[in-house]
């Protein structure tokens, strides 16, 4: 496995683990030479990864062994460095195995980057989708390689999000996917054991590409929320909060463990687990962080992406010694994280960004997204309703609504809060939105104070407030109490995901009966 330090890669040491076969990490160059088999996964940016490869010396072995026709697996990234550079690190070389320059997306009408669970057209007979029955499989990415004659001969799979682009390619025993089998559930982790399962996996697979008018589509995410944090006796419990307040009867609310809950719902169709910390930990050397155990713990089951948000931020902990946010996150991906979520440090970031007007570089939105790239940095906005009689009574960008205030004002904005919902800030969540995403973020998650623990459903004009006037994609949170709430937040705005977690919890409303309803109202959704 060549982990050089991009993002998750224990998922992908888990997933192997799973299959039953023994996994060594590159520890040098002679390493990938030794190799029965060499698996390169890849979350991040094109020029930092060609930087890193070379900095450890593996650039030659790499280029050597592939060159050699010897069994070989890319993921992600690990299929963009085969091409001879990216748009998104211009000057840089890639692998050079692979004519082409990979591009970003360019359709306006889309959210960049792309994630989520899309399809694979397959372009060439292979081995590799052995016993694979269409699935819809893990994306995520704002880059992509561009089919061209030149790079016909390699094309494996392609797939749709706009035009088309190539999702796998293969040629002799060199396979590389653009999608992630190991965060694809129980489809991907069949193509994963069809790639170890034998020597000499692949012939050559020479002719024309097979002709398809078939599009793949993106589905609609439903992710799973788990609140997680101490109760009074000190153990580490799921929690869900009525507007904010986790307490009931003076305790802490008890919905289960953490890791049995992710599991389940990862078995029960959950296309992404969200863990959101809401205890501190302030004060936890970084060893000790008890989410990173959840995480490390959880990853070994669960086969679908992972985000962790809550303490995100820089500390100086117990024993003195200081971590940046960087540090912390990088913490978090080494455990199985595939994305962390920014909260109030966010808030600050953005207040920091009005008052001097300037991109510092140093905010931990920017470290984390130059490191790993823009599609692991989630920003968590918290806003409650500020109702106005009149726009022009406030600067920031109001709504007019269908719910009047309290006293028949007829507008609102939402004002961001930090610390858990306590704190009002003066800044709205479109600000919060927009310069978050010029920061680097890659996905926005849209909460709502006035709708949580309510089951009246989603805050429809938040959303498409903010979804409407960002490029990247959105998830919708707080509010949901039934199927239909689901679907109505799909069919009403361009969201790209629908996030709950009480209805879950209490197991009021199963996973699969949101997906069945969602289905039959014509909306793209992930079958288990």
């Amino acid at each position: 496995l060549l982990d050089y330090g991009a993002g998750n890669v224990r998922s992908v040491r888990n997933a192997i683990r799973k299959l039953g076969y023994t996994v060594k990490d590159v520890s040098s160059p002679q390493d990938i030479l030794q190799a029965e088999k060499l698996i390169f996964p890849g979350v991040g940016s094109f020029g930092n990864a060609m930087l890193r490869l070379a900095e450890d010396g593996y650039l030659e072995p790499l280029i050597r062994y592939i060159r050699d026709d010897r069994p070989f697996l890319g993921i992600c990234l690990g299929l963009q460095t085969l091409f001879e550079g990216s748009e998104e690190a211009l000057g840089v070389d890639g692998l050079g195995i692979i004519k082409g320059i990979i591009k970003r997306f360019d359709d306006t009408s889309l959210s960049v980057p792309q994630i989520g669970w899309n399809g694979i057209i397959i372009r060439k007979p292979s081995p590799l989708f052995s016993g694979y029955n269409q699935e819809k499989l893990y994306f995520v990415h704002s880059y992509r390689a561009v089919p061209t004659i030149e790079n016909n001969d390699w094309i494996l799979t392609t797939t749709n999000y706009g035009a088309e682009f190539i999702s796998g390619v293969a040629k002799g025993r060199v396979a590389a996917f653009q999608f992630h089998p190991e965060k694809s559930g129980e489809a991907g982790l069949n193509i994963l054991k069809n790639f170890l399962s034998g020597p000499g996996l692949y012939e050559s697979m020479a002719g024309e590409l097979l002709h398809s008018t078939d599009r793949t589509r993106l589905a609609k995410r439903i992710i799973a929320c788990l609140d997680v944090r101490t109760n009074d006796n000190g153990d580490l419990v799921v929690t869900k909060g009525d507007q904010y307040d986790v307490r009931e009867k003076g305790e802490v609310r008890n919905l289960g463990k953490p890791v049995e809950l992710a599991r389940r719902y990862y078995e029960a169709g959950a296309d992404e687990i969200t863990f959101l910390n809401i205890t501190g930990f302030r004060d936890f050397p970084m060893k000790d962080q008890p989410m990173l155990d959840v995480l490390r713990k959880t990853s070994e089951n669960v086969f679908v992406p992972l985000t962790i948000g809550g303490g995100i931020r820089e500390y100086t902990d117990s024993e003195g010694k200081y971590y940046s946010a960087l540090d912390v996150a990088s913490e978090y991906f080494r455990s199985g994280a595939d994305k962390i979520s920014i909260g109030s440090d966010a808030v600050y970031i953005v207040e920091e960004y009005f008052r001097t007007g300037n991109m510092t570089g140093t905010s931990s939105i920017e470290q984390i997204s130059r490191v790993y790239g823009n599609q692991a940095v989630v920003i968590s906005i918290d806003p409650r309703r500020v109702y106005v009689h009149d726009p022009n009574a406030t600067e920031h960008n109001t709504i007019k609504t269908k719910f009047p205030g309290p006293n028949g004002e007829e507008y609102c904005w939402y004002q961001c809060t930090v610390k858990g919902g306590r704190e009002g800030r003066d800044l709205d969540a479109l600000q919060l939105a927009q310069v978050c995403e010029k920061l680097g973020a890659g996905e926005i998650l849209l909460n709502c104070i006035d709708k949580d623990g309510t089951n009246s459903g989603f805050d429809i004009e938040l959303v498409k407030h903010i979804s409407d006037s960002v490029a990247i994609p959105g998830s919708a949170s707080a509010g949901a109490g039934k199927v239909e709430h689901v679907s109505e937040v799909f069919e009403k705005t361009d969201v790209e995901a629908a996030l709950a977690a009480g209805i879950f919890h209490r197991e009021e409303v199963p996973i699969e009966a949101v997906k069945a309803h969602m289905r039959e109202r014509g909306l793209e959704t992930r079958s288990v």
